[in-house]
């Protein structure tokens, strides 16, 4: 298991630990102090024999490397703030298709929609859709109905429940 640090840190305890041993301290003793195994003292003190301090160095961060570099993934989220009719979509809806599609024409690089999704919320991105309205919606009539219609029905439900029971 990988102890908790960054890579610099770590780098750091390693070279502190040659120190101590160079100075005449024992592996087990450096070990004790730095909180390490004595085995892996002793696998520093041989990487150090066989490149020196090269041997020391922090590696590089294992994983894939990045998709997108930092300032694409900010580009990214500039599109994201702007309307999706501005980059040729027919709707003011965002999609993760829609991010995968113009990531693909814009930089080259193809995402699958499930995985964009997830990198959205990441990010702080949440799905959202437009709540719908009828284009025939007229609010007064609603209003109006709301407050003299409704109680109306209402009073006939209660009676008509009354009257079966």
């Amino acid at each position: 298991m990988r102890s908790k640090g960054s890579a610099s840190e770590l780098e750091a305890v390693r070279r502190r630990a040659v120190q101590l041993v160079l100075h005449g301290r024992t592996q087990a003793a450096v070990a004790v102090a730095l909180g390490v195994h004595s085995v892996t003292v002793a696998k520093w003190m041989a990487r150090h024999r066989a490149a020196g301090d090269d041997g020391l160095a922090a590696k590089p961060t294992p994983g894939r490397p990045r998709f997108l570099t930092r300032e694409q993934d900010q580009q990214v989220r500039q599109w994201l703030a702007e309307k999706p009719t501005a980059h040729g979509f027919p709707t003011d809806l965002w999609t993760a298709r829609r991010v995968a599609e113009l990531i693909q024409r814009r930089f080259g690089v193809s995402f699958h929609p499930h995985y964009l999704r997830a990198w959205l919320t990441q990010r702080g991105y949440s799905p959202q859709r437009p709540t719908r309205r009828p284009r025939q919606r007229n609010d007064a009539t609603i209003t109006h109905w709301v407050v003299n219609d409704w109680p109306r029905i209402q009073k006939k439900r209660a009676t008509a429940t009354l009257t079966s029971s």
